[in-house]
């Protein structure tokens, strides 16, 4: 009889198990970091893909996995607007095999650990998890964008362990989930078998959420604050202006006509800017930024714009941060530097810095050094990225080891990434205890403190005029993952080898027995 009962449980286990591939593909679709997720489903898309995985031969596991990770990234691309580049859907499906490896490891790994120890199988697949994010932040050039801790954004309590593992933490406990999850639901749901693990990974998951409700209660800013202006080109003028400016890049030769109306649309462009610059000084700004390439030069008339930016600066008694792109003319118009430069109001420059990250298969502009610049004024210790740069935690704790108080991004969107780039770039700010204002167009700009804490918001495409105002702390705050960085995830690396040791010398032990 038991035989028959255990027979009967084998086959509706296998039954269900594509019923669960499904589940897990669909909710994958939602959790992908994109601009239509659902915080839910990165937890739950884990929990039934590993189900799956866990229930079929190693080989059809893994092609589930696989799959499904692929889809998802398809997915993704098809709503950030970029399967148009052949160079982004290659580096996706690399991804898409990078990120189903801890679905492989979770096979090879978790059932011959389980006899060992129960607890550490359950690490298997959530360390798996971390590996693979790592690799895909070491070996490709997009930074940490498809971090599964990025789904969870308005989890402003458990968003502060980024300050301590930065994103592999937040990954690494979604991850742990899914697997305690299948722990659960292999033993039948029976309180008695897994009273253990599950009141464990319960307790930790909610000190996590504990200790992150206690730091925004009781260590939030406390600095003075100052008022920042961002300010973004009205859309009607950078949807007009700029395509006249497009037009003319496509031709091979220009004409003296082409020229001339090359300098008006880029007056029509760069004049708004300085204007409202102005403005908002005289209303109490003491810094100003413009977004990513809201300006325009000719590389022969930058030290021109330059002059002028150092001369509002000097008038109005204000920083000025302006972003701008460097047109050069040879056999044809193209753009060769995406930079911003820093006006202080002694009127001097006090960077010019160029993006460090142009984004591969879509930006050709010339990269810069990847040296975070850093001013130390009144209001606090000043640095500056751009856009892109910002997915690149490396880089961005180089502000903090600086003392960098308040992080300036200007950025450039486009609908099929807004809101989740800002909402990426945010994540920055509480890694690394600065307050980040990101101005961008075409996208969300937002400002928040070191504590994630949104302190303003605009949304280019909503609002009639694109500027955002905010009461900045002047002032950041130290936190542990801008001290050690990535140790977290090493430390995760090291654990999985040495599950991966453990398994090997109980294997070879219970070889020898027999």
């Amino acid at each position: 009889m038991k035989k028959h009962v255990s027979l009967l449980q084998v086959s509706s286990t296998l039954r269900y198990r594509y019923l669960w591939l499904v589940l897990a593909v669909l909710l994958s679709l939602f959790a992908t970091n994109g601009r239509w997720d659902l915080p839910l489903a990165a937890w739950l898309a884990p929990l039934f893909l590993l189900r799956f995985t866990r229930t079929s031969n190693l080989l059809l596991g893994y092609g589930g996995a696989l799959l499904t990770s692929i889809v998802s990234m398809t997915f993704f691309l098809y709503q950030s607007q970029m399967l148009e580049s052949p160079i982004i859907i290659v580096a996706a499906i690399i991804i898409g095999i990078i990120l189903s490896i801890p679905y492989l490891l979770d096979r090879l790994i978790t059932s011959r650990l389980s006899p060992v120890n129960a607890l550490l199988a359950t690490l298997a697949f959530p360390l798996g998890k971390v590996l693979s994010e790592y690799l895909v932040t070491l070996l490709l050039p997009f930074g940490s964008v498809l971090s599964l801790a990025y789904t969870q954004h308005d989890n402003v309590p458990l968003l502060q362990l980024l300050a301590i593992t930065g994103t592999y933490g937040i990954s690494f406990l979604m991850a742990w989930f899914a697997s305690v999850g299948n722990f659960i639901w292999e033993r039948d749901f029976s309180w008695s078998r897994v009273r253990t693990i599950a009141v464990f990974y319960s307790c930790v998951l909610i000190l996590v959420l504990l200790g992150g409700s206690v730091r925004l209660t009781f260590f939030a800013p406390s600095a003075t604050t100052i008022r920042v202006a961002g300010i973004s080109p009205a859309f009607s003028v950078r949807k007009t202006e700029w395509r006249k400016i497009i037009q003319i890049m496509q031709k091979e030769q220009l004409s003296d006509t082409d020229f001339s109306a090359l300098h008006s649309s880029i007056a029509a462009i760069n004049e708004p800017l300085l204007l409202q610059s102005q403005r908002e000084a005289q209303a109490g700004a003491k810094i100003v930024v413009w977004p990513e390439s809201a300006a325009a030069t000719l590389a022969e008339e930058e030290a021109g714009l330059l002059e002028r930016g150092k001369a509002l600066a000097k008038q109005e008694g204000m920083y000025l941060e302006i972003g701008y792109v460097v047109l050069h003319y040879q056999h044809s118009l193209q753009i060769t530097q995406n930079r911003t430069a820093l006006f202080d109001p002694q009127g001097r420059v006090n960077w010019i810095y160029d993006k460090a990250h142009p984004i591969p298969g879509m930006e050709d502009y010339v990269p810069g050094d990847g040296k975070v610049p850093v001013v130390e004024t009144s209001y606090g210790t000043i640095a500056s990225v751009i856009c892109f740069d910002a997915d690149f935690p490396d880089l961005m704790r180089q502000g903090r080891s600086k003392g960098v108080d308040i992080m300036l991004v200007p950025s450039n969107d486009w609908r099929g990434i807004d809101p989740w780039q800002t909402y990426n770039t945010t994540f920055r700010a509480i890694e690394n205890g600065y307050s980040l204002v990101r101005q961008t167009s075409n996208g969300l700009s937002m400002t928040v403190d070191y504590q994630g804490r949104v302190l303003a918001a605009t949304d280019y495409f909503t609002t009639e005029h694109q500027t955002m105002i905010a009461s900045v702390p002047s002032q950041g705050g130290q936190t542990i993952y801008a001290i050690v960085g990535d140790v977290f995830a090493w430390l995760c690396m090291a654990a999985l080898c040495f599950l991966v040791g453990l398994v090997i010398f109980t294997t070879y032990q219970r070889h020898l027995r027999h």
